[in-house]
């Protein structure tokens, strides 16, 4: 973690800022906690990457492999203990996450180069430099470094350690990424000049994350694309959007769609799930803008 991200990082259950507790630190931090003194949670950063979790123990109890190899790789005995501790408290969870994060971490980085993610970059491409940007769901991070490039500050949330393990191999000093769920407050109230979600709405009720990214934007401008292959068994979510619902929610948020993603559109984007066999999607892209006063979005 960069020593900077303190400065925009708050406790997700109360909202109140942290402290640092360093315990390796190198051209980053490598291992520490972050602690909330109002509720007196803690957030461990391992292996360079904060954990921003409610409840921990939880988030472990879902990932109990990726908790004992945390567990492993920890060096300090304070991180150890906390470690021991949130591992003995954790329900033990018949469907470990660990392996299936794993394999579409791998999965994401090896269809990086997907014409997808070249069409999205092109339209980036033409959104004026940004102080603040954040990502949703950033996942090994294919989005957010390139972002890092031409703006001042990016920030990328997903809660897969294993993808942020990759995204975290990319360097650069004015990026930082998080694991957290995607509806915590891990920002507080900062405002975003620009923020990214690209084909997450079907792991949260859609509608729920549209007006929580809506309250992080006042002025500025939202990127968000979704195949709506809402279907995830008992993990679909409850209140399904489609293209015209999802234009229709924006701009009952006070967005402005601009002109050329009015319409729906179909852009492809191919994973390599392994040397034979890809995942074929057809994505709406919408570009959203934000003003304070009324403006003229084409």
């Amino acid at each position: 973690m960069h020593e900077f991200s303190l400065n925009f990082l708050r406790c997700v259950r109360c909202g109140s800022k942290l402290e640092l507790d360093v315990f390796k630190k190198e051209t980053e931090i490598v291992e520490g906690i972050l602690e909330c003194k109002k509720c007196a949670l803690c957030f461990p950063i391992i292996e360079k990457i904060p954990i921003l979790w409610d409840d921990f123990s939880k988030y472990v109890s879902e990932r109990m492999m990726l908790g004992g190899r945390l567990f492993q790789s920890v060096s300090h005995d304070k991180m150890k203990k906390f470690l021991k501790h949130s591992l003995s408290n954790s329900k033990r969870n018949t469907d470990d996450r660990t392996a299936l994060e794993e394999r579409w971490g791998k999965i994401y980085q090896n269809s990086q180069k997907s014409k997808f993610y070249s069409i999205i970059k092109n339209e980036l491409i033409a959104i004026p430099k940004s102080k603040l940007v954040l990502q949703y769901g950033c996942s090994t991070g294919i989005m957010s470094s390139f972002l890092a490039s031409s703006h001042q500050n990016v920030f990328g949330i997903d809660r897969s350690f294993s993808a942020i393990s990759i995204a975290k191999k990319t360097q650069k000093d004015n990026l930082d990424y998080f694991v957290a769920d995607l509806m915590s407050d891990v920002f507080g109230k900062t405002k975003f000049d620009l923020i990214l979600a690209l084909n997450v709405l079907e792991l949260v009720e859609p509608r729920d994350l549209l007006k929580h990214i809506s309250q992080q934007i006042s002025k500025g401008t939202f990127v968000l694309s979704d195949p709506y292959d809402f279907d995830r068994g008992k993990n679909s979510v409850k209140k399904l959007l489609d293209e015209s619902a999802l234009r229709t929610s924006l701009e009952e948020l006070g967005f402005a769609i601009t002109v050329k993603t009015k319409t729906p559109s179909y852009l492809t984007w191919n994973l390599k799930l392994n040397p034979r066999s890809t995942l074929n999607y057809k994505v709406d892209l919408i570009i959203a803008k934000k003003a304070n006063v009324a403006s003229v979005v084409g």
